[in-house]
Parts: structure tokens; C-alpha cells; sequence
């Protein structure tokens, strides 16, 4: 039995979706499918999500599992599109309940908080097959809540835990994040072994570097400008801290968390159209009744 391990880039998010299978079985498992999304527009399109389609037809794989990483807030998830083609079950890790409860609360949002959504919540440590491969959820919360890590053979699929060793780690500022928890989830990362392959969620390409979706712990260890084999704990907290305070909002926060905290499913009004909610920061004065003339 052996994994094989297929990459596809969506270049607007730079975010990577893996086709990951059982060459003696064939069957597979997509992790961080992704929608097209025009904001300005408000369109939704799958034409990413169909030449991952495409692929999964022409090697004939039988996908069971559309897994996440964690709940995005760059993209819009495509898991209800695959679903819809394949039957496949949507899983992620169970702490997803808790950051459906923060922003339904916050945005108002008239959304199930219990994961019911979802075909599967893993718990850390938790096993799965697919055909004849044992893959390992590893709960890495820091930068969510939610965030779990996927391990096969050898190889781990971290989301948004380490980006290549240029590009440091993560941020810890959205809520729930924790840059504590995110050192003590990245030395548990550190503990696969130094060979691991960890397969990247995202890559920025800084300096127009030629594009990477994959390192190793070895890598990581002796090259991470956030986080070295030696880092401290209180050292990574103060670097991850002031990078944070420079960081601009993602464009697509609040899109992508009404849909991905819902599973993918896109909210639907009484009069079966679209809408998602973006809060206003103000000052007083918006809020005034207006004099009349």
C-alpha cells in the first residue's frame, strides 16, 4: 500500500487543496477544497473545485472523506460542492463547535452550533482508514480553535500552523487563537520526526519566490523565522504577538466565516436569496438620528 499526495493551488487565495489516496484501493479524501469567489461581485464559482473533479474522474478514485483543517478565514470552502458530486462524509475536528458559537453570537447568524453540519467532528488522536491507510487526527489549536492536523505515512497536512520556514507561522489574533497554544501545537508537529513531510495550507511566496507546498520537520526546525527548534515559549509568544499587531484584517474574513463555519452551505433567506453580513466599525455620530431640514 502506498499514499499518493496530488496539490492543487488556488492562486487568488494562495491556499492548497490535496487529493490524497490508496494506490492499491483508490480510495481518497480531499482536504481544504476551495470556492471561487468574486467579492466585488458577490459571484460564487466552482471552477477550481472542477479541475480537482476532473482529476479525481480521470484516476478513477472513490472519494469517502472532504476533510478541513480548520474554519478559513481567506476562502470559502467548497466541501458542499464535492459533497454534492462525490457523497463523500464532510469531517473536521470537534472544536469547531466552539467557533460556530463565538460568530453566531457575534454576527447574529441563525446557524445549527452544535457541528450537526458535519458528517464527523474527530477528536484528538482519533484514527480513520481509508482503504488500506490509517490516517492520525492531531489536534493543533493556536491560531483556532479547530485546528487539526492529518497524518499518513510519514506525512502531515497542518493547515494553518507552519507556513514555509519564510513565511514563520501563523497568526494568533482571530478568536479563539492562542499563541501559546500554537507553540505547544508546532513542538507536538516538531515530535513526528524530523523526515515528516508537512504539507503546507498556504503559500505567499515572499519575494516572488517560486512556489512550495511542501517541507519537512527537519526544515522547519532549522529554518522557521518565527520558530526554531530552540525557541522558547515566551520568545515565540512576544515575536507572534508584534507580528500580529502589524496584520490587516483578511479581506475575506467575514465571507468565508458565515459559509465555513456552516459547513460550506451558503445562508439562504425566507425569499431563497443570499446574503452575508459584514459588522461596521464606526464612531458615534453614524449612529445619531439624522435633524431634519
Amino acid at each position: 500500500m502506498s499514499v499518493q499526495i496530488h496539490h492543487f493551488f488556488h492562486q487568488p487565495s494562495s491556499t492548497f487543496t490535496y487529493v490524497v489516496y490508496d494506490s492499491a484501493t483508490l480510495k481518497a479524501m480531499i482536504i481544504d477544497p476551495v470556492l471561487d469567489f468574486d467579492l466585488a461581485s458577490g459571484t460564487l464559482s466552482t471552477t477550481s473545485a472542477e479541475a480537482i473533479l476532473a482529476f479525481i474522474d480521470s484516476h478513477h478514485l472513490d472519494v469517502e472523506w472532504i476533510l478541513e483543517t480548520h474554519a478559513h478565514a481567506d476562502h470559502l470552502t467548497s466541501a458542499q460542492y464535492f459533497k454534492r458530486q462525490l457523497g463523500a462524509k464532510l469531517a473536521m475536528g470537534q472544536h469547531i463547535t466552539q467557533v460556530q458559537q463565538h460568530f453566531a453570537n457575534t454576527l447574529e447568524l441563525n446557524i445549527k452550533t452544535d457541528g450537526s453540519q458535519y458528517d464527523h467532528l474527530f477528536h484528538d488522536g482519533e484514527t480513520f482508514k481509508l482503504g488500506q491507510l490509517q490516517i492520525k487526527v492531531m489536534a493543533t489549536p493556536g491560531h483556532t480553535s479547530d485546528s487539526v492536523c492529518y497524518i499518513v505515512q510519514g506525512n502531515a497536512f497542518v493547515g494553518d500552523t507552519l507556513f514555509m520556514p519564510d513565511s514563520g507561522t501563523a497568526r494568533c489574533d482571530f478568536p479563539g487563537g492562542d499563541a501559546n497554544q500554537l507553540y505547544h501545537s508546532i513542538c507536538q508537529i516538531f515530535e513526528l520526526g524530523d523526515e515528516t513531510n508537512l504539507y503546507m495550507c498556504h503559500d505567499y511566496q515572499p519575494n516572488g519566490r517560486e512556489l512550495y507546498w511542501k517541507t519537512t520537520v527537519a526544515e522547519q526546525k532549522k529554518y522557521n523565522i518565527h520558530l526554531k527548534n530552540h525557541t522558547t515559549a515566551h520568545d515565540y509568544v512576544q515575536i507572534r504577538r508584534t507580528r500580529d499587531a502589524s496584520l490587516a484584517v483578511p479581506k475575506l474574513l467575514y465571507p468565508s466565516i458565515q459559509v465555513n463555519i456552516n459547513a460550506g452551505l451558503i445562508p439562504l433567506n425566507d425569499s431563497h436569496n443570499s446574503f452575508l453580513k459584514i459588522p461596521l466599525t464606526h464612531d458615534a455620530i453614524f449612529s445619531l438620528p439624522q435633524k431634519n431640514a
